[in-house]
């Protein structure tokens, strides 16, 4: 019955494992999915975008600011004009003089056009500038992309490593398999006790729990990997478990080009431009600035009817006025309080803290390329150490092998081979991508992430 029900459970995994249908996700088109759909990277491109707009033409200061206004008025007046002790000529008193709903109008509209020649050159620095500005953005979008493919990276060889580990455990579980098979066939001769046939059947367990496990672990990494290309959770895929190395000698050309392409040296180089056009912009406190001003403006007024003279209304009337108007105008502070003074001092003295930093951010580069590099050269090595013994396990393998079914070792001495072939194989698998991605950091830091192929 123990038998049964391990061989189903065992025959359900390869059945799974051999009839599904996955689509084959390369390292080329992962990076292609992480560059269009990656939320993270997205949002980068989004801040260039702003940045893009900020040293545009429309954000720079050097175009005039026009302005209309517009007004109306309405009045609308009841008056009553008495005449007490005056009288006609034909000796009768004189009626008052009543004006209703005298209306009255007034309307008003105008443009004003403001536009500075000179402001001590204040908008040229700071138009400058924002060019700074827009490239630092667009370096800290590219910061941004290679941080994400080294993160995609990262889970895609967990997945590559967790399948040829699913593969070195299904191998693993089809010998074990095979030795219940053998163990029973030699029980029944008399050829063996039935310890054999337990020890057997417990191997098959621990396999089928490690392959289970392995399993599980492989299906969260894929749906960390879907997260990150932004894609379909429940999307099912392989991934090329092949990896190339770069040559020495172009990973040493590259290295030697780090400071003309690292991404945060570049960084420091235009903060270190922004601050010293921060400089120029406070000192344009101290010079003058000269504007030019117009205006056009148009007025129409409507009056009421009145009774300005002695029992007689004089009717309203409309004047329409148009007035041009042209100046200029000269602002010189001459003293702000020392305002800008202080200004152009602590610009300074961040400038200068720009430099230190500048300095010491290339000396981190530096030691971190050193240690990323022998980093990389050490798990280079360990990985062709771990090739070559899972040839030698595979050896000893295969003669255990020989030798157990000749009867001349235990199943425990078989199955410590069979073991130690395992963690062999299981080690190289870690060996080669750990290495890999000591690679891609390694290029990371030479600037040349996004230059090679993988």
């Amino acid at each position: 019955m123990i038998k049964q029900s391990i061989a189903a459970l065992i025959f359900l995994f390869l059945a799974v494992g051999s009839t599904a249908q996955e689509k084959r996700l390369s390292k080329e088109e992962a990076v292609r999915m992480a560059l269009e759909n990656n939320f993270g990277i997205k949002v980068a491109g989004n801040q260039v975008k702003i940045a893009d707009n900020n040293q545009g033409l429309l954000n720079s200061g050097y175009l005039p600011t026009l302005t209309g206004t517009a007004g109306a008025n309405y009045n609308d007046l009841n008056s009553t004009t008495a005449y007490p002790d005056q009288f006609n000529t034909d000796g009768s008193p004189r009626a008052d003089l009543e004006i209703d709903h005298a209306e009255s109008q007034s309307f008003n509209g105008g443009l004003n056009l403001n536009y500075t020649l000179f402001d001590g050159l204040g908008r040229l620095y700071n138009y400058k500038r924002l060019k700074e500005q827009y490239q630092l953005t667009e370096l800290q979008a590219r910061e941004t992309i290679e941080n994400t493919l080294l993160q995609l990276f990262s889970i895609y060889f967990e997945v590559a490593r967790l399948t040829e580990n699913e593969n070195v455990f299904k191998q693993a579980l089809e010998i074990s398999m095979d030795r219940i098979t053998r163990a029973e066939y030699a029980f029944e001769y008399g050829q063996n006790t039935k310890l054999d046939i337990l020890n057997a059947q417990v191997d098959v367990t621990n396999d089928s729990i490690n392959l289970l496990n392995t399993k599980q672990m492989l299906s969260n990494t894929k749906r960390d990997l879907n997260v990150v290309v932004n894609q379909n959770l429940d999307a099912n895929f392989q991934v090329d478990t092949i990896v190339r190395f770069v040559p020495r000698l172009q990973l040493d050309e590259l290295i030697g080009q780090a400071k003309e392409n690292n991404v945060t040296i570049l960084q420091t180089e235009r903060n270190l431009a922004i601050n010293e056009y921060d400089i120029k912009v406070n000192r344009s406190g101290y010079l003058p600035t000269i504007g030019l001003t117009g205006s056009y403006g148009w007025n129409l007024n409507q009056s009421a009817p009145n009774s300005f003279l002695p029992g007689q209304i004089i009717p309203g009337s409309n004047r329409t006025s148009l007035t041009l108007g042209l100046g200029a105008s000269l602002t010189w502070n001459l003293f702000d309080g020392g305002r800008t003074t202080t200004l152009v001092k602590n610009s300074k003295i961040a400038y200068e803290n720009q430099e230190l930093q500048q300095e010491q951010v290339e000396i981190e580069v530096d030691r971190d390329i050193l240690n990323a590099l022998a980093s990389y050269e050490n798990l280079l090595t360990i990985y062709q150490i771990q090739e070559q013994n899972v040839i030698t396990n595979e050896n000893n393998f295969e003669r255990s092998k020989e030798q157990f079914q000749l009867g001349r070792i235990t199943s425990i001495e078989f199955r410590q081979a069979q073991i130690n072939l395992l963690n062999a194989q299981t080690n190289k698998n870690l060996a080669k991508y750990d290495a890999k991605l000591a690679e891609l950091q390694l290029l990371q830091l030479t600037g040349q992430l996004l230059n090679v192929e993988f």
